[in-house]
């Protein structure tokens, strides 16, 4: 397997990601767009991850690789590529695919639960547990791409995670986050820790329990199975 992922700052690597891409000995290659913008041929990617960051799709002002970024993302699918996209990387996938993103009601920061929404029994689409406690830190929102499958939503957020076709998902909140993950990005990003309904604090953040982690990344190892068919 060929996976490929795009990271938009230092903070936000991969986390349990790279374990499991390593256990089924994948080859990993990276575009660090806050060093070199340069992309693959999406011809010789099998998966395709976009990580997350603080800036926002409509900012192709101040982050010009934007636009480039959201056309390889759009040929990616085209081609049928197995695609994965985490806080940004969603917004990204709903942008690149037309739909709209824009300011959420709500900041939502720290651990909060999703609902899975009903998909019946059907077996081409991802299974969420009907609750499920996770990682977010976020402050925009998108409309549903056409054709897409609204998979989880929360109190805060109306669309937390969609699925769109057979082999890309894209969620809001973070299940790649591991303990050192949660720091660098409390580091990095303290001053959006503004106290809020949706909001918890650094110590509330990193005071979670390992078995919080572990659970979340469980089921981030389910999604990439899911969509690599592995």
């Amino acid at each position: 397997m060929n996976a490929h992922y795009l990271q938009h700052v230092p903070f936000e690597g991969l986390g349990s990601i790279e374990t499991w891409l390593q256990s089924r000995r994948a080859a990993i290659t990276v575009t660090k767009f806050f060093e070199d913008p340069a992309l693959p041929d999406p011809a010789d990617v099998d998966l395709l991850v976009i990580m997350g960051g603080p800036m926002s799709v409509n900012d192709e002002t101040g982050y010009p690789w934007l636009a480039a970024e959201k056309e390889f993302i759009r040929n990616a699918i085209e081609k049928d590529k197995a695609v994965i996209g985490i806080c940004l990387g969603a917004q990204l996938i709903a942008s690149a695919m037309g739909a709209a993103v824009y300011p959420n009601r709500e900041k939502e920061i720290g651990w909060f639960p999703v609902t899975a929404e009903p998909v019946g029994d059907a077996d081409d689409r991802f299974s969420f547990p009907r609750e499920l406690l996770v990682f977010h830190w976020h402050g925009e929102t998108f409309d549903l791409p056409e054709g897409a499958l609204r998979l989880t939503r929360s109190d805060a957020c109306e669309n937390q995670a969609f699925q769109l076709g057979w082999r890309v998902i894209g969620m809001q909140f973070h299940l790649e986050t591991t303990p050192d993950a949660a720091r660098d990005i409390v580091h990095h990003c303290r001053d959006e820790l503004q106290p809020s309904r949706y909001v918890q604090s650094g110590a509330e953040i990193l005071g979670a329990e390992d078995s919080n982690y572990a659970a979340i990344n469980a089921w981030m190892d389910k999604v990439l199975r899911f969509v690599t068919d592995s």
